[in-house]
């Protein structure tokens, strides 16, 4: 019994030795929200090995502007201004061997965008509606309604004609057979995370088969009413022309017959 105790005594010193020594990293706040600002900051203690420099990561990308090649144990970044576009995940790295970090989550409520304000679609064909999102955390649950006047008619999935897949930031709504008189108007997408949901809109319009040719047909009547002017005109001037050349040509005929003549006569009395 003696042992047992004795081996469980140094199994404990041997844990409370390892845990005093494992680095460990001190953060501050461990979370955002509600704020237009913040200054987020580490402490390292008990570090593996030397510190060579520090960084800031966000959503698992570098930020250049934190680099640094200081041996220092403390590090800090600053968000100015807190929005959709800067919530996310920060991590603040350590290099050491191995490197050590930890994770601070700033959260804001989502932005819902539309991709595009309007988009278009030929009757018949399919159109094509797409929202997306920024912030964090993304969405868990996304929703598309119609609009009617001052009311909204929710739209669900896998019926009549629509279609709707969805991604934490990004959702999209198919409209099959596209109608003029039902599928113009406006659309809203509404995302739903656990700190609010926010909505857009989108305005459909939906064109004629037929619109595509109304241009082609338009060049073409255009030559044809040009070609016709051009026609009539040449139709009308060449009659005209050709009476002025043959006055002209005449003319200068019966002068020369006429000078032949009385050249013949000169001569004939002088011969005499």
């Amino acid at each position: 019994m003696k042992v047992l105790w004795g081996l469980s005594a140094l199994l404990l010193c041997l844990n409370r030795a390892n845990a005093q020594t494992d680095p460990l990293i001190e953060a501050e706040p461990m979370e955002v929200y509600n704020q237009t600002s913040a200054v987020l900051s580490c402490k390292l203690t008990d570090p593996p090995s030397t510190v060579k420099g520090h960084y800031w990561m966000r959503n698992g990308k570098v930020i250049e502007s934190s680099k640094h090649n200081l041996p220092t144990l403390y590090t800090e970044h600053t968000l100015a201004k807190i929005d959709s576009h800067s919530g996310g995940l920060y991590e603040c790295v350590f290099l050491s061997e191995p490197e050590v970090k930890t994770t601070i989550e700033v959260k804001t409520a989502p932005l819902v965008s539309a991709y595009k304000r309007s988009e278009h679609g030929n009757e018949k064909d399919k159109g094509v509606l797409v929202c997306v999102s920024y912030g964090y955390p993304l969405p868990t649950d996304w929703k598309w309604y119609k609009l009617e006047g001052e009311d909204k008619t929710a739209i669900t999935n896998g019926t009549d004609r629509y279609e709707i897949k969805s991604t934490p930031n990004r959702t999209t709504l198919t409209i099959d057979n596209l109608d003029i008189a039902m599928d113009i108007g406006d659309y809203i997408c509404d995302g739903t995370s656990e700190f609010g949901s926010t909505s857009n809109k989108v305005h459909l319009r939906v064109r004629s088969r037929l619109a595509a040719l109304w241009p082609f047909l338009g060049i073409v009547a255009e030559v044809i009413i040009l070609v016709s002017i051009i026609f009539i005109y040449e139709k009308t001037r060449k009659p005209d022309e050709i009476n002025d050349d043959d006055d002209s040509g005449s003319a200068p005929l019966k002068s020369n017959a006429n000078t032949d003549h009385k050249n013949k006569d000169v001569r004939q009395r002088n011969s005499n």
